[in-house]
Order: C-alpha cells, then structure tokens, then sequence
C-alpha cells in the first residue's frame, strides 16, 4: 500500500509540473521562451516504458495550444483552430525521444547536452518544415531550393535563442524540482 502511494504521489507531481509548465505558454514571455522542449524532455526521461506516457506531454501542448490558438491568437484565425503547428509537434516528439535516452540516468552535464541537442533539433524541424509548405499560411514563401531552405533557417535564427534559454531554464525548474523531492533517494527517481 505504501509503494502504490508513493508511486502515486510521484505521478501527480509529474503531471502537476508538465501541466504547470505547459499553462505557462499562456503568461506574456520573450519569443520561443517556452516550456516546450523541457516538458518532452522532463517526460521522456521520468515516465518508464508505459504505452500511454507519451500522452501526458502531448495533451498538455495540445491544450495549451487550443487555448493559445483560440483565445490569445483567435483574431489571426478564420475559425476554431484545433491544432497547432506541424513543427512543433513532431520536434516536441524529437526532443521526447531524446528523454527516453535519458531515462533513468539524468546528471546535470548529460541534462544540460540533451537541452541543447533538443533546442538545435525542434529549430531544425520546425523551421525545416517552415520552408516545405512553402507559403501555406505564411507572409513569406521560401522556394524549394537549399538556398530557400538556408534563408528560411536565417529567419529563424533571432528566434533560437529564446528557445535555447527556455529549454534551459525550463528543464533546471523542472528537474531540479523533481531532484529536490527525491533528493534523499539512492538513484534517479522514474515511474
């Protein structure tokens, strides 16, 4: 009974924290300062092999970005927006994986080169797929050539560095804190 509690306990704080980070997308923050990377980061490596985990990250992008979308970004939409952007959630899925290589044996220099690795990798996804759907969407289209796709990661690149701080900070908040509350056990704490 003991151990079904704590594993419990463990599962909501896991939660709480992925749901409190993603609710912070909603507050006003520099571009790209998100907790996106380190929400799928956080979840690939605290949640063992369990088939649904990877929906606890996902519902709460997707929740916050029904609320952004709708709420916040309504006006610059013709109609209910049910998804976000393609980008987004195949490098949020990238970085996820990252965790998953993680999982279980997180250190702060191995933490802090996944950070890194999963900012530079959501850039190259998000802004790769900026550039394939042309100009479905946007103000500016870039031609499908390796110089439009170059111009196009050149656009990006003012914003990599809110995303390379966000990750940062976002994944110390949420690792130190998962840290910090089983700062007395012997090794790494997953579920």
């Amino acid at each position: 009974m003991k151990n079904a509690t704590k594993t419990q306990n463990q599962w909501l704080l896991a939660l709480g924290l992925i749901v409190a980070a993603a609710m912070t997308r909603l507050l006003p923050h520099p571009y790209n300062f998100t907790p996106i990377g380190g929400m799928a980061l956080f979840a690939g490596a605290i949640f063992r092999k369990h088939w649904f985990t990877f929906l606890i990250p996902f519902l709460a992008l997707w929740v916050s970005d029904l609320l952004l979308n709708n709420l916040v970004y309504g006006q610059y939409f013709e109609s209910f927006s049910w998804f976000g952007n393609t980008g987004t959630y195949l490098g949020f899925a990238a970085i996820f994986l990252l965790g998953r290589y993680i999982l279980g044996r997180v250190a702060p220099g191995k933490l802090v080169k996944m950070s890194l690795i999963g900012s530079a990798v959501f850039f190259l996804i998000s802004n790769g797929l900026v550039w394939l759907q042309g100009s479905v969407g946007m103000p500016i289209a870039y031609p499908m050539t390796l110089s439009g796709l170059m111009a196009c990661y050149a656009a990006g690149l003012p914003f990599f560095g809110g995303t390379l701080a966000g990750d940062l900070f976002y994944n110390t908040v949420l690792f130190g804190t998962w840290y910090w509350v089983h700062r007395n056990q012997a090794t790494w704490q997953v579920i």
